[in-house]
């Protein structure tokens, strides 16, 4: 029935300006605005809806993983930016916020409306 669809994902901010600032600004992805909601161009062609919502609760989960050839890089990176690495009790991490224990080595950060993304080094 979806063979051929397009599908995509979404999920919810409470403010879409600083949503618009964070993703295109911070993280410097290609976002377009229609409509009320941002659109989030990716790579390989994907697209991610980010809409606002009045009652938003944050992702208590990891709703976007960005792929690194160099985990060190991108979170120096992304710390001279502004960003704050999240820590987690009981997941090893280092004093940079990265989890090289088990699985790839990973790094957790919010955005401004509270969900979790991740960096990940491939």
């Amino acid at each position: 029935m979806f063979t051929n669809t397009k599908a995509f994902s979404g999920f919810s901010v409470d403010d879409l300006e600083k949503a618009r600032d964070f993703y295109g600004g911070t993280l410097g992805l290609n976002v377009t605005e229609d409509n009320g909601m941002l659109g989030l161009h990716i790579a390989d062609g994907g697209d991610i809806l980010v809409y606002p919502k009045e009652d938003h609760a944050p992702a208590t989960y990891t709703i976007l993983n960005f792929p690194v050839d160099d985990i060190d890089i991108a979170v120096d990176e992304l710390t001279e930016r502004g960003l704050a690495f999240e820590r987690y009790e009981g997941m090893g991490q280092d004093e940079k916020g990265v989890m090289r224990e088990s699985g790839p080595a990973i790094a957790w950060f919010k955005d401004p409306a509270g969900n979790i993304l991740s960096v990940l080094e491939e």
